[in-house]
């Protein structure tokens, strides 16, 4: 079920979970600003999700909260996965849900990187 990406954090989420080393994961890249790691039902033949390190339910909140070397270490480490998994070329996709119409499912930040194939038109008609 989507989220309202204005909700305070939950520290119980998937996500903090994975965090603190409670929920193991697929690990492709940790630094102090980032975690990502392969999801476990992916959508393209690479499916990888970086989240911040710290406690950000979206985008919104991250933008607004988040201290400049947050957000900068964040952007940097998704540009890291990307070319250490050979995606800048022939190209990839990031994806960022949220908040309810976006259709956010987990209430801590995320970005979705996809690649390994074509993937046709951003959005369906």
């Amino acid at each position: 079920m989507p989220i309202d990406a204005t909700q305070p954090y939950d520290p119980g989420n998937i996500f903090a979970k994975i965090l603190r080393g409670e929920i193991p994961c697929r690990e492709v890249y940790r630094d102090d600003w980032a975690l990502a790691f392969h999801d476990i039902n992916p959508q393209a033949p690479l499916h990888i999700l970086v989240i911040p390190t710290g406690p950000y339910v979206s985008w919104a909140d991250f933008s607004a909260n988040a201290s400049a070397e947050e957000i900068a270490g964040f952007v940097r480490a998704v540009g890291d996965v990307a070319r250490q998994q050979g995606l800048v070329e022939p190209g990839y996709r990031l994806l960022a849900n949220i908040g309810q119409h976006g259709h956010q499912e987990v209430p801590h930040l995320h970005v979705h990187i996809f690649g390994g194939r074509q993937l046709g038109a951003m959005l369906p008609r």
